[in-house]
């Protein structure tokens, strides 16, 4: 199971009896650490395993082609102008499609797809996103599912992360449809294709919501979890946490611009790790971005994270920082509230001031890059808020008036 999926489903599955092997949410499906490829190797060492296979098993389509397209015909009065369908393994896809095409030959069948994910076409809908995993689960993938029938497909729609949580929350909030993040991106491609096609009243939609809110408690339902990971929506309360720094206090909306951001001492990945721990030691470091040549961040490195793993022998004094560092971190940008900075400060020891710069590659190919201008810690944040409250500022001034 990847990384990336929730916490409810690894503990549902151990109350089954399950033992659960984790795998890098980043891995290819050919890699050998991917989920697949970790399953395939646990099959044939462990007699009498099996694999279901839903990417390659005819029965997955099947199943809908014989079940639920024809209860969504019975509902709909015969009656579709346009089905809307997300995309994972293809299964509901191409067995819902392909039944309703046989009633209905008119029928826009709209695919859904996540930006990092391959399964849309033209091949060119994909190129955004590759460059890091998506948090929305149970959709897209890295490679065509053999199940997934793309022909039958009218339109392709892509989504990306904020849109998926935040309609998902609507859902919840106004319909008290209890459903999961990829139903939320579902919903919200809907929407833009039915506008694209000129929809309107009279014309029947079909949105297929295909998963619920039972494996997300801890994710895209959770406040925190929302605010986090930068999918906030104020003005509906959405992401935004418990209001422990509230936007009355004196300093909750100024920006981190205003903080004296020290100039970033970072470290290439080639560096050996034992020479990294040296270097943090004798600069007074805790942490060090790791930037490569361009100075693009790659992740952080940490003095106690550096040790552990040497201590541990999970990594060798020799080997690069690349294989100790984290690639998760928090990151802020300098038109950050300071009340979002103190509430990471809450959890993590530091954040990394970012910005972001477009580089034009030729060829009419532009990419983006995130470029680390600073580290903040609490220490920062704290001195800031000493020498600018209001209070010392009245203090000053009355010195100066005596004076």
């Amino acid at each position: 199971m990847p990384e990336k999926m929730s916490q409810e489903k690894v503990d549902v599955l151990k109350a089954l009896g399950a033992e659960i092997v984790r795998t890098p949410t980043e891995a290819a499906f050919d890699s050998p650490e991917s989920h697949i490829s970790v399953a395939q190797r646990l099959n044939r060492e462990i007699p009498n395993s099996h694999i279901l296979d839903q990417y390659v098993n005819p029965n997955n389509p099947l199943a809908h082609y014989d079940g639920t397209a024809e209860e969504i015909l019975e509902q709909a009065g015969g009656k579709i102008d346009m089905v809307v369908i997300g995309t994972g393994t293809g299964g509901t896809l191409t067995g819902i499609a392909r039944k309703l095409r046989e009633r209905m030959p008119d029928v826009k069948v709209v695919g859904v797809d996540p930006k990092g994910s391959i399964l849309a076409e033209p091949a060119t809908k994909n190129t955004e996103g590759m460059d890091k995993p998506y948090l929305v689960e149970g959709t897209g993938y890295d490679f065509i599912p053999t199940v997934l029938d793309r022909e039958i497909v009218d339109i392709w729609e892509k989504t990306v992360d904020e849109e998926s949580f935040l309609y998902a929350r609507r859902l919840i909030r106004s319909e008290g449809l209890l459903c999961g993040g990829s139903s939320g991106g579902t919903l919200a491609a809907a929407i833009r294709a039915a506008k694209a096609a000129g929809l309107g009243a009279g014309d029947r939609v079909v949105v297929i919501l295909a998963d619920g809110i039972r494996n997300y408690l801890s994710k895209f339902v959770n406040n925190d979890w929302m605010w986090s990971n930068g999918f906030v929506d104020r003005s509906r309360g959405i992401g935004v946490a418990d209001p422990k720094y509230s936007g009355d206090l004196w300093w909750s909306n100024k920006k981190v611009r205003e903080l004296s951001v020290p100039t970033p001492f970072t470290i290439l990945p080639s560096v050996p790790c034992g020479e990294a721990v040296t270097v943090l030691a004798g600069e007074g470091f805790d942490q060090l971005p790791v930037v490569n040549a361009d100075n693009e961040v790659l992740g952080v490195v940490t003095e106690g994270n550096l040790t552990s793993k040497i201590m541990l022998g999970r990594v060798k004094k020799e080997d690069p920082v690349s294989k100790a560092m984290f690639k998760q971190f928090r990151k802020v940008t300098p038109d950050t509230p300071l009340q979002d900075l103190a509430r990471i400060f809450d959890v993590d020891a530091f954040a990394l001031v970012t910005t972001t710069q477009r580089v034009y590659g030729g060829a009419g190919a532009t990419t983006e890059k995130t470029i680390v201008s600073g580290v903040l810690s609490r220490i920062d944040l704290l001195k800031y808020l000493a020498e600018h409250s209001p209070a010392t500022s009245a203090a000053a001034e009355e010195t100066e008036t005596k004076a």
